[in-house]
């Protein structure tokens, strides 16, 4: 008897629920003897989990496939399969277009991989998409490709209707999992040795409202600063929306000494206007009570935002309305993109579409804004100790090592490997708009002011307060 294990290869596009859903198929896969490689080229399995918040999104899944098909040719027996949102919306038109695919499934039935997997083994065509999930939401194993910061889902699918958006077509309405599912999982990772768990879904801050009793993220986090869970010692959530952020979710991150300082509320525009085409369901001034409603509470609270530039019949003006936005309101980060028409969605037929050129205009001007604000923001940590948890090796440097603060921001610094894992104090040497550099202090070596070079200082694009904040105001009396 054999007892090797298949490879599987597993290419995500998309956010951390996608993310997320491929560590459940690696679990999955290895209950029938599958384990993951990082090469193409030697799998007998060949997922792709695929993202469609995005037009153009089939046309880049089609463009991978196309690739693939040689790897699948040159090793017999092996087997292509798609998963993921644009499998949910595509379904048996992706075996039409691409009949070398072995097996499409859509996010709903992701648990049942193993039984499809098999019936493709067999030799069968499996196209199997479900509409909805189960009611009794099915535990799956999971492969964590990380052992340092885990994501545990505890919330799927979407009930907004906003004009723009797939996902509740693609991942269907919420389903909260239940309490005591999500704190045995996230005992399990501490007794693993994780140091920080986030919590995901579409809409994490709606979390509880279909469970019967009723009970909201605040309880969770709550429930999930347990004493059997002291090893865990960092909790985040994303994404929410901001209607169903309430001052209990805000109070329990200022009390709970694990809950991280950072929320992610997506405002999508600055405009009243748009966001009432958009059916966001708020206005500006309800987002910006949100906002002081938690600086109030946690001053130091890190707060991201996601932003849409050229939603149909967007004028100049309205588009300067997110821009003045986000200097009135100083995102720490904020997530920007240009209008993408999506197929179901009531947007996509309308009339009023901004030109491509107009939007990815606005986009780069938004961006020169929203970079110019960050900067200023992380500059303020220049000179000051931060707790970062060290993730791993940073991509700036062989030398370098990378981790983030409570605050979710990126820090860059020279030590050894002996501390991934570990949370250490840094202080902050230098700052550009998306990351930060420290030196590592006391225990841990010396105060480093031989890791900062000019060349170093300029590769990380570090200016003066007055070279950042000029040109914003400048370019705004332009417009």
């Amino acid at each position: 008897m054999n007892d090797k294990k298949k490879k599987v290869y597993v290419e995500t596009f998309g956010c951390q629920m996608n993310k997320s859903d491929s560590e459940h198929m690696l679990g999955l896969l290895d209950e029938i003897g599958y384990e993951p490689t990082p090469e193409i080229k030697g799998a007998d399995l060949m997922i792709l989990n695929t993202c469609a918040i995005r037009e153009g999104a089939e046309d880049k899944v089609y463009s991978y496939l196309g690739a693939w098909r040689g790897y699948k040719e040159a090793r017999p027996g092996s087997l292509i399969a798609v998963g993921g949102c644009v499998a949910q919306d595509a379904g048996e038109s992706m075996r039409r277009r691409a009949p070398y695919v072995d097996l499409v499934f859509g996010t709903h039935n992701l648990y049942r991989l193993p039984e499809l997997v098999q019936r493709a083994q067999g030799g069968e065509k499996v196209v199997e998409i479900f509409q909805e999930l189960p009611d009794d939401l099915p535990e799956t194993p999971v492969v964590r490709l990380n052992d340092i910061s885990a994501w545990v889902s505890i919330i799927y699918g979407c009930d907004y209707n906003c004009t723009y958006c797939i996902v509740p077509y693609v991942r269907g309405r919420e389903k909260s999992r239940s309490p005591e599912s999500i704190f045995d999982e996230v005992k399990s990772l501490a007794q693993s040795g994780y140091k920080e768990v986030t919590l995901l879904g579409q809409n994490v801050t709606a979390y509880g409202h279909d469970l019967n009793p009723k009970i909201h993220l605040g309880h969770l986090l709550r429930n999930l600063s347990a004493p059997e869970l002291e090893s865990i010692k960092r909790l985040r959530f994303v994404t929410g929306h901001p209607r169903d952020l309430n001052v209990e979710i805000i109070d329990a991150v200022k009390e709970l000494p694990t809950a991280c300082e950072y929320f992610h509320i997506p405002i999508q525009a600055g405009d009243d206007r748009t966001l009432r085409r958009m059916a966001r369901g708020y206005n500006v001034d309800f987002y910006k009570r949100k906002v002081d409603e938690i600086r109030s509470r946690i001053p130091d609270a890190a707060i991201t935002t996601d932003l849409i530039v050229g939603f149909p019949g967007e004028t100049e003006e309205e588009f300067m309305n997110t821009v003045r936005l986000v200097e009135d309101l100083a995102f720490d980060v904020a997530n920007t993109a240009a209008y993408s028409p999506r197929q179901h969605t009531p947007s996509a037929n309308w009339e009023g579409q901004v030109p491509e050129e107009e939007k990815y205009e606005r986009l780069r001007f938004l961006n020169t804004v929203v970079g110019e604000v960050s900067h200023r923001i992380n500059k303020r940590l220049l000179g000051k100790e931060v707790e970062i948890l060290v993730e791993g090796r940073s991509s700036r440097g062989m030398n370098r090592l990378m981790g983030r603060t409570r605050t979710n921001k990126t820090v860059n610094f020279e030590g050894p490997e002996s501390l991934i894992g570990q949370l250490i104090d840094v202080e902050i040497v230098a700052a550009n708009p998306w990351a930060l550099r420290g030196a590592l202090k006391g225990a841990h070596g010396e105060h480093l002011e031989s890791y900062i070079s000019e060349d170093s200082l300029s590769s990380e694009s570090c200016h003066t307060e007055s070279e950042t904040a000029v040109p914003v105001a400048i370019e705004l009396s332009k417009r």
